[in-house]
């Protein structure tokens, strides 16, 4: 497709995106929806995605086919109307240019790249990978996406009345099927269904399907660029899958039962739950007969950061993380991170994290599914916020990250928390709204539903284009409220450049940016270093065949906004008992600090600063029980010293 700029603004007699709530306001819209003249997405002979390529997942519409020759006498329209398949559930914006400062307008963009319902059904996860192909960097990633029930269920049992469709059904019926683009059936998918568009080509094919999971499917995708590979949140199991590069699964973590148990919480074993759509008990109305797991081990969204997985679980949200080790494995040490505190206790159903150490959160509303499509979340009260850990960490308080979250302002509706459950962190852009790829991540962008609507505002905002904006706001990352209320410092796009139809309710789904930021390592994403074999005061180990009571297993290297920290992985072999550490430099002109001191299993976080890239440091450290230290006079002291081979990376601003 070309990337020549030009504005989106497909023809008022487009597609409807989403239906009236009355059956004439569904006539009129799918008329129009007929008469659209677009195409599928074809493969394209140039690369689709740039750094700065914003893919964006949502609704694709509806239809009623054949609706030219008319309906019978007192057939409601609604029965007849299904997924345009033709439509799109997924694009990837050009988003370099902004065409001025912002100003709470809405921005036309060039005609995105799209893929159809009837390739890939609908779709909400998104992740990128690293563009490594055969085996070499090509510079251009491909895109994942996830198959979803977060823009309803539709089913449908044979042709009765020989119109030529299909008959909808609301209740689950002895020979119903998923409705055409609902998962990509037509294209070998399903409810668990990972696809895969290539960046160079634009073409899709199937990644992997999850083929247990019954309907709810995939909850969000995290791409781990060291050990290149996924990991995959499942709605129906509540597992976290580990799959490799080539799409296999290779295991999976269980948090409703390794988990819990770590913050002191009862194991919530799935409860085998699944969505039968030909059983009586399912309802395409009721949520609760779709065969989610349990609320206590629904895990949404994932985030491969610093080394661990992090990830949101349940309505009431919490954040957890659990690490991945050298290998790639899970480390089998879930660690309570927060509970979100936010205006609703709502899923986070997105999660980013920037090169300044916070923690961004996006809400999106319960699930719901109008029959008539208009409305498939509760919108217009969900959040997106953001953490940052206590520095230093306050002892007072349960968790590492700071009680209280900031909050960006979303949307202009009262209350401005418009939030549709994606995030992502975008480069900056200078005065003129021009994207600026020296600075990593400056600008966040969210997506929400009815994002330009307030009567109480209309005058003002109708200069900036329409008001029925469904789509994704840009904003500056220190736009956080009070500032930026209302968000007239903000830019918006809309999902398909349709703007009837003010009154839908969740047809937008996530988000995700190609953000390469060469030349610095961004907060927690780690880098290339080493280690050498520790070594031993003379007096020490003991004679004989007692080993070192203290060993070395991993250090992992990141840059932070503070500088260089290596997390040490350290194992107590031989049962000494220790439960504090210290360290200390012992090579001149060098600095090693830590933020606190605790015993081994969660990594030991040290900083070190006065070295020059490639250097080898000699860490001494200290093992001991702290009672024995409060006693007073001599204690105790496990002493090492670990050699540590400097990352051949500056972490300077």
């Amino acid at each position: 497709m070309s990337r020549d700029h030009g504005s989106f603004v497909p023809s008022r007699a487009g597609r409807l995106r989403r239906a009236g709530q009355t059956a004439s306001a569904l006539l009129a819209l799918a008329l129009t929806a007929s008469l659209w003249l677009g195409g599928h997405a074809q493969a394209q002979e140039t690369q689709i995605i740039y750094p700065g390529s914003m893919a964006v997942t949502g609704f694709s519409g509806t239809i009623i086919p054949g609706f030219e020759e008319g309906l019978p006498p007192g057939v409601d329209p609604v029965d007849e109307t299904f997924i345009d398949t033709t439509r799109a559930t997924l694009r990837v914006f050009d988003v370099s240019g902004l065409g001025g400062p912002a100003s709470g307008q809405l921005i036309y963009t060039p005609p995105p790249f799209e893929v159809t319902a009837e390739q890939i059904g609908h779709v909400f996860a998104l992740t990128y990978d690293d563009g490594v192909r055969d085996g070499v960097p090509s510079g251009i990633p491909n895109l994942y996406a996830g198959a979803t029930s977060l823009h309803g269920i539709r089913i449908v049992t044979p042709d009765e009345d020989a119109d030529g469709r299909p008959e909808r059904q609301r209740r689950g019926t002895a020979g119903a099927t998923f409705m055409d683009g609902q998962f990509g059936t037509e294209n070998g998918g399903g409810p668990g269904a990972i696809w895969k568009i290539d960046g160079i080509t634009g073409a899709v094919s199937k990644f992997t399907d999850l083929d247990t999971n019954s309907g709810p499917g995939i909850g969000d995708i995290s791409f781990d660029s060291i050990h290149r590979q996924f990991f995959v949140s499942d709605l129906d199991t509540g597992l976290i899958h580990r799959i490799d590069a080539n799409g296999a699964l290779i295991d999976s973590f269980d948090h409703g039962v390794a988990g819990r148990p770590a913050h002191g919480l009862a194991p919530v074993a799935d409860d085998g739950a699944v969505m039968d759509i030909q059983g009586a008990a399912f309802d395409s109305e009721d949520p609760d007969s779709w065969g989610y797991t349990q609320d206590e081990r629904r895990v949404w969204s994932v985030a491969y950061h610093g080394g661990r997985v992090y990830y949101s679980v349940g309505e009431k949200a919490e954040i957890w993380s659990v690490g991945i080790t050298r290998d790639g494995s899970f480390a089998g040490d879930p660690r309570w991170e927060l509970t979100v505190k936010a205006d609703r206790d709502y899923a986070v159903t997105d999660i980013a994290f920037d090169n300044q150490g916070f923690m961004y959160l996006a809400q999106r509303g319960p699930v719901e599914n109008r029959y008539d499509y208009s409305q498939f979340a509760d919108s217009g009260k969900g959040g997106v916020i953001r953490y940052w850990r206590e520095n230093p960490d306050d002892p007072e308080t349960e968790s590492i990250w700071v009680e209280e979250p900031q909050e960006y302002a979303v949307g202009f509706p009262q209350g401005n928390r418009q939030s549709a459950g994606g995030l992502d962190l975008q480069y900056g852009y200078d005065a003129e709204g021009n994207l600026d790829t020296r600075s990593c991540a400056d600008t966040l962008v969210n997506t929400g539903d009815k994002l330009r609507d307030n009567p109480a505002l209309a005058e003002q905002l109708a200069a900036g284009g329409p008001s029925a904006v469904h789509g994704v706001q840009i904003t500056p990352t220190p736009l956080v409220k009070p500032a930026n209320v209302p968000p007239f410092g903000s830019w918006f796009v809309d999902f398909d450049g349709y703007f009837e139809d003010p009154e839908v309710e969740g047809h937008v789904g996530d988000v995700e940016v190609w953000r390469p930021c060469e030349g610095r390592a961004g907060y927690y994403e780690e880098i290339p270093g080493g280690y050498l074999p520790p070594f031993y005061p003379p007096d020490f180990p003991p004679p004989g065949d007692l080993p070192p009571c203290l060993d070395v297993e991993d250090v992992r290297y990141f840059c932070t906004p503070s500088g260089l920290e290596a997390d040490l992985y350290l194992h107590d072999h031989a049962g000494f008992g220790g439960d504090s550490i210290k360290a200390s430099s012992r090579t001149p002109g060098v600095g090693v600090t830590s933020p606190m001191s605790h015993a081994p299993g969660a990594p030991y976080t040290i900083n070190i600063t006065g070295h020059d890239p490639g250097d080898t440091v000699n860490v001494g450290l200290c093992f001991y029980r702290q009672s024995d230290r409060d006693k007073g006079g001599y204690f105790p002291c496990c002493k090492m010293t670990v050699p540590l081979r400097m990352p051949a990376v500056s972490c300077e601003p």
